[in-house]
């Protein structure tokens, strides 16, 4: 089934887009205010694409029902990991990107970005897909099966420039599962641009400032 989707450009016949995908029990609606604060003029038309995870049981909320991109089946994020979740939901990521290639925006004028669960499925997505994007925004997440990452990644995406940030005092995904996680991308080659912020679980106003440098510099 195709995912249910947010969008709106900044003005006509865009130039770039940029996919953002929210976090567990959260929707497309999320992260619309902030990606208002952007400002990417300099660029030309954006297109901002949120789209809404599909609602599932969460084995970890008690097998709630709820938006996720995966399930989580308890609190240790390395050793039990949904691998038939994260590949389905990566299929359906990879066919937004599709789709905005079809609309007329070459891959490599696409960013993919998320927040948590969101940021776990842009690592997932973005460095397995098979044409170059121009970057990958990662918030307050990590790298979901790292351990195949290495034999799965795109040569397409080989050096795709990553943001990735986090909150130093995060008590739901802990700053070092971040680091472990960035640490991993720089061992791979991937050039990581990290930010860490003195805030929970998260985004901030020096982030959101942070991350529009950075893309007006990976669609520049």
């Amino acid at each position: 089934m195709p995912l249910e989707v947010i969008e709106f450009e900044t003005a006509p016949n865009p130039v770039a887009s940029v996919i953002i995908l929210h976090g567990l029990g959260a929707d497309g609606n999320d992260f619309v205010p902030i990606a208002q604060e952007l400002d990417l003029s300099a660029i030309g038309p954006v297109r901002f694409v949120f789209p809404s995870a599909p609602a599932r049981p969460v084995t970890l909320n008690g097998g709630y029902v709820m938006r996720a991109w995966y399930d989580i089946l308890g609190s240790d994020l390395v050793r039990r990991e949904d691998e038939a979740g994260l590949r389905e939901s990566q299929a359906q990521v990879s066919a937004l990107i599709d789709r905005e290639r079809t609309r007329g925006v070459a891959a490599n004028r696409i960013v993919l970005g998320g927040f948590s669960q969101g940021c776990a499925m842009t690592f997932m997505a973005g460095l397995r897909y098979p044409e170059r994007l121009a970057g990958l925004l990662g918030m307050s997440g990590y790298l979901p099966l790292a351990a195949t990452t290495a034999a799965e990644r795109s040569a397409a995406n080989a050096v795709v420039p990553i943001f990735q940030a986090h909150g130093s005092a995060d008590p739901m995904i802990q700053i070092d599962r971040a680091t472990a996680s960035r640490d991993a991308l720089v061992a791979l080659g991937y050039p990581v641009e990290w930010h860490a912020y003195p805030m929970p679980h998260s985004v901030c106003a020096e982030e959101v400032a942070d991350m529009n440098r950075w893309l007006l510099r990976v669609l520049g």
